[in-house]
Formats: C-alpha cells, sequence, structure tokens
C-alpha cells in the first residue's frame, strides 16, 4: 500500500447509523494495512468499538450550523491535521463538511467527501450549504443513484466522482451466526406463533418508510401473515398512534408489532419469512435489503434508488411499484410461495459486490489515488 497514511475522518458523533458504521469500517481498514485513523467527532455510544481499531479520535463538537462553532472546529482541526502530519481529510457529513474543508485548504492537505444520502435542497441557501459536499477532489457515492443525483442537482464532474457502495460485514451478517434457538426467541419475544408467516419490515418508524402501505397490503393477506415494522420512532409518537390506528380500521391491529429498536438485526432477519422496504421516497442505498440478502432471505423492495442496484428481480427478490398496496400483496404471496428460490445465490451477489471488505479496499484505494 506504500508509505504511511495519517487520515482524518470527520463526522458530527458516533452514534447509531450508516455514516457511524462506515466511519468505523474504514478506521478498521487504515489499522489493519498499517496506517493510523484519526475521527474527529463528539462521540457517542461507538466510541469504544472505534477505539479497538487503534484510532487516535479527537472528541470535540466537529459538526455545527453555529458560524462561530464552525470557526472554532475549522481551528481544531487545523492543529489536528500540522500536529498529526494528516494527508487527508475526509468529510462524511455537511454539518462537519464545512470546517473539514477550510481547514485542509489552509494546510495544503488532500480532501474527499461522501454522499450517504440524497440531501433535500428547497431553496438556493440549502443547495450552497449542501455543496459543500461536492467540494472533495474525490467524491464518494453510495451507490449509482447518488452519483446520477450527484451530477443533476450540482453539476459536478462524473470525472471525481467513485461510486463504492455501502459494505456489509458478511461475518456478523451470516446465516451460520443464527440458531434455531435464538430464531424461536426472538418469535417469541415478538409473540409470533410458530405457525405464523413473518412480513419483517425494518427502518425507523417516519412516513417515508412506507408503513402504512405495508399495513394497507396485510389487509390483502391471510391470517397467517404478520407484519413487524422493527425500528423505533425517535420521538414520532404520533405517527406511531397512527400507524396503530390504520392497522385497526384495516382489521389487522393483532397482526401488526411495534417491537422498537433491534440489537441483533441478523437474528431478526433470519426469523423473517420475507423481508420487505416499503420506501415511499429514495433510498439512497438501501441497507436493509443487503443485509437482508447477506441472511439469504427473500426481499421485496419499491423499485426505488438504490433497491434497484441491490436487489436482482427474480433471482434474490423482487421490485414493486412504491406506494402500491395491491402489487406489494401480490408479490408477498409470489414470494411466500417461491420453491426455487436459492439463499446461497443471495448471499452471492451481496458478497461479490457490496460487501465491507469491498467498501474498504475501494476507499484505501482512493486515499492512495489522493496522495
Amino acid at each position: 500500500m506504500g508509505s504511511q497514511m495519517n487520515v482524518l475522518q470527520v463526522v458530527p458523533e458516533l452514534n447509531a447509523g450508516g455514516v457511524e458504521r462506515t466511519t468505523i469500517e474504514i478506521a478498521e481498514a487504515l489499522h489493519i494495512a498499517g496506517h493510523v485513523a484519526h475521527v474527529a467527532s463528539a462521540g457517542g455510544w461507538m466510541e469504544s468499538e472505534l477505539m479497538t481499531h487503534g484510532t487516535v479520535l479527537h472528541k470535540f463538537a466537529a459538526g455545527s450550523k453555529n458560524p462561530l462553532r464552525m470557526a472554532f472546529a475549522t481551528s481544531r482541526l487545523i492543529d489536528i491535521i500540522k500536529k498529526h502530519s494528516i494527508n487527508i481529510v475526509h468529510a462524511r457529513s455537511r454539518s462537519s463538511a464545512w470546517s473539514a474543508w477550510r481547514a485542509a485548504r489552509r494546510t495544503d492537505c488532500a480532501f474527499v467527501t461522501t454522499f450517504h444520502g440524497i440531501y433535500k435542497a428547497n431553496n438556493p441557501l440549502k443547495r450552497t450549504y449542501n455543496s459543500i459536499m461536492t467540494k472533495g477532489e474525490i467524491v464518494i457515492a453510495n451507490s449509482e443513484f447518488t452519483k446520477a443525483h450527484i451530477i443533476r442537482a450540482h453539476r459536478t464532474s462524473p470525472d471525481i466522482i467513485r461510486v463504492i457502495p455501502r459494505g456489509v460485514d458478511m461475518a456478523q451478517y451470516h446465516p451460520a451466526s443464527v440458531t434455531g434457538g435464538m430464531i424461536a426467541r426472538q418469535r417469541q419475544a415478538w409473540g409470533v406463533s410458530p405457525v405464523q408467516k413473518i412480513i419483517l419490515l425494518p427502518g425507523r418508524l417516519t412516513r417515508w418508510k412506507g408503513q402504512t402501505v405495508a399495513i394497507r397490503a396485510l389487509e390483502k393477506l391471510p391470517e397467517n401473515f404478520t407484519l413487524i415494522c422493527l425500528g423505533d420512532a425517535r420521538g414520532r409518537n404520533q405517527f406511531v398512534e397512527t400507524l396503530r390506528r390504520l392497522a385497526r380500521e384495516f382489521g389487522v391491529d393483532h397482526r401488526v408489532k411495534f417491537p422498537g429498536h433491534s440489537t441483533d438485526m441478523p437474528a431478526a432477519l433470519m426469523s423473517a419469512d420475507i423481508v420487505i422496504s416499503t420506501s415511499i421516497q429514495p433510498e439512497a442505498f438501501g441497507r436493509v435489503m443487503a443485509e437482508a440478502q447477506a441472511m439469504g432471505r427473500p426481499v421485496i423492495a419499491s423499485a426505488l434508488g438504490g433497491s434497484l442496484e441491490t436487489v436482482k428481480p427474480g433471482e434474490t427478490g423482487m421490485l414493486v411499484p412504491p406506494d402500491d398496496p395491491d402489487a406489494l400483496s401480490v408479490a408477498i404471496l409470489d414470494i411466500s410461495d417461491w420453491r426455487d428460490y436459492d439463499p446461497v445465490a443471495a448471499r452471492a451477489h451481496i458478497m461479490g459486490r457490496f460487501s465491507k471488505k469491498s467498501l474498504q479496499a475501494a476507499t484505501l484505494r482512493v486515499y492512495q489515488d489522493l496522495l
């Protein structure tokens, strides 16, 4: 890999999320390759995991929209870059990218950004705020869909964009890691009998994730189908009550469960008969669909965004029109009777294109190219 690199990733915090998970995965890859990983962040409950990879954590409020705090963060980052001979600054969030970019410019340090999602822009001010993510010498997009959005929204040259999909940890998400006893306990915790077919919809409880579509589809399915809406509300209690009311209105409230956040997603996925993503807006990548296929589960996703890349219709799952309960219910019935479905092929599909190792190797290549 050449001489040692000192890479500084800048993220607002280290709590649950795709940005944080990828930050840790790249820190791990740098450490294994003999480089030094630095992270500037306010910290969070994932700190301890980050530190197991020999990472140097610089703990302060690295992300803010407040001009004074941004100036303070810029100053701190400049000090870190100089003190630790940082070669590359990698910004993963808009709120911390402005300070990171300014610090990189003032120290003549290489600068790279990653689009982890699709940032909405309803006015010129928001578009300007979002544009910081296009200022990387190399801009990483987490899917072809995200790349197209960057080009369309910001007129960024395709030449500086690298598509590096989110990576699934294939060791963690392995069918062999989940025992029959774990599945039985998970189903019991959900209050689902052994004869019920489980439709699992992972994702935080928010309107655009399409839980309403899944509940309306459930009404059209036989009584032996149960819907598990797996995810937390993050304070959206009014929306949760809307979902419960809708379930009562359609007469399926006894077949819809809201167990909250899962601490063991591999076990949750293996306990499901079908895993669905009913988003009514495009997912930038669609992590859940990739993880479910890695576990050998058949999937159904809205034909939008990143799911168009991660799901192979007729091979690893099915795609349906978004916000269409009728199409979703038909697909669920079809996939529940999919006798020649091959879970090994589904896992191989994810291993080939969407593994954590692929993400790590491709990102380290970007760093090497920058130098």
